[in-house]
């Protein structure tokens, strides 16, 4: 892994962006946009991930990045949880369901890997 020098470069942040994209896109209509808690939860989730890589990075030390690192993968977990929420709402069909849970456990696992990697050095 070559150094990165902007936390845009790191592939979880690149992920949380998309899927940041996706609950803007799929929230946006309909009954899912006047659920205002939820849908409310559910784009916060996904900014946090964002979010807390980019504080991350920026942080003053290794071991500060991690922690901001290991945040950004609870909202990973959150966001998942209620994506559930939302299919059981009736707000996702299932194949929109699967494709979103699924980027939420890729960018779940980048971090885990991205924190391993630190931990390593």
């Amino acid at each position: 892994m070559g150094k990165i020098s902007r936390f845009e470069e790191i592939e979880a942040f690149q992920a949380a962006r998309d899927l940041t994209r996706i609950v803007y896109k799929l929230s946006k209509d309909g009954a899912f946009s006047r659920d205002f808690g939820l849908r409310d939860q559910m784009r916060r989730a996904a900014v946090s991930i964002m979010s807390n890589i980019a504080e991350g990075f920026e942080s003053r030390t290794k071991a500060l990045f991690i922690e901001f690192l290991g945040r950004a993968k609870g909202s990973a977990g959150e966001l998942r949880a209620q994506c559930y929420v939302a299919l059981d709402a009736g707000y996702l069909p299932d194949e929109v369901f699967q494709d979103l849970l699924c980027r939420a456990e890729i960018c779940s696992k980048q971090l885990s890997n991205f924190i391993s990697y630190l931990k390593s050095l």
